[in-house]
């Protein structure tokens, strides 16, 4: 008797388990369904009926990251062609295309935020581009119909990343005597361009950031607790504050007159 009712315990503890199991991925399921912006009056037309307008777009998008999306992951295929993003488009169609009655992502980043809702997090955080109070949107800096989704195609990834920041970052992008090297690593390397908890974007508030790249390893020579970074020690400085507090490493893009940036 005693066996039987471990075994039934058992068993009805298998069954609830299931249960809670099918009911969270059904709730994981249903928070994750994207659905298309929505357009008063219109149905949907298809792929092919945009195409026949937007040839351009259409030649190039089976190429990039989103087309590749709905070409790779079949399951997909009817929520990620061209009217999951501009909305169902028979009122478009029937009006003879333009900017009218169709969305227009460029404008209106919801549309980009109901899939990339990690990049609509950080634009909630307290340093970000102005996104979502329109003063900015995503096809900026991203190309969401061509083969590279940074904005200008072509050449080595890092440096079409910084020739996008480069639109607006004049300043901090030009050509230097005495370049800082992560720039060749790309700009996100220090920032995070969506939104960061730091000033300035920056992925690290204090020294972390630097000394990530110019710690040195430490030799048996060195005093415990001491920075030697180059053939000079630190310890000192860093208790200062920040590598580009006043004084010291300012020039933190590039300097035209200082090797070590200091101005």
């Amino acid at each position: 008797m005693l066996k039987m009712n471990r075994r039934l315990l058992w068993v009805c503890g298998g069954v609830s388990l299931f249960l809670v199991l099918l009911l969270v991925s059904c709730a994981t399921f249903d928070s994750a369904v994207v659905a298309p912006p929505d357009v008063p009056g219109a149905h949907f037309v298809g792929n092919a009926t945009c195409a026949d307008c937007h040839a351009n777009i259409t030649r190039t998008f089976a190429l990039s990251a989103h087309g590749r999306f709905n070409k790779e992951d079949i399951k997909f295929a009817q929520v990620s062609g061209c009217e999951s993003c501009h909305g169902p488009g028979s009122e478009h169609v029937r009006v003879g295309g333009g900017r009218r009655l169709i969305v227009n992502p460029g404008k209106d980043p919801s549309a980009c935020f109901q899939c990339h809702i990690n990049v609509h997090s950080d634009f909630n955080l307290p340093q970000h581009h102005p996104v979502i109070e329109g003063h900015m949107n995503c096809v900026q800096c991203h190309d969401p119909h061509g083969h590279d989704v940074m904005k200008n195609a072509g050449g080595l990834a890092m440096a079409r990343l910084n020739e996008t920041c480069a639109q607006c970052h004049r300043e901090q992008s030009r050509p230097f005597v005495y370049e800082h090297e992560a720039l060749r690593e790309g700009c996100t390397v220090c920032h995070q361009p969506h939104g960061s908890v730091n000033r300035q974007f920056l992925t690290q508030r204090d020294n972390n950031l630097c000394l990530r790249c110019h710690l040195q390893i430490q030799g048996p020579d060195v005093p415990s607790g001491d920075f030697v970074i180059g053939k000079v020690s630190h310890a000192n400085f860093i208790k200062r504050g920040t590598c580009w507090s006043a004084g010291c490493h300012e020039a933190v893009h590039g300097s035209n007159v200082n090797p070590h940036m200091l101005y």
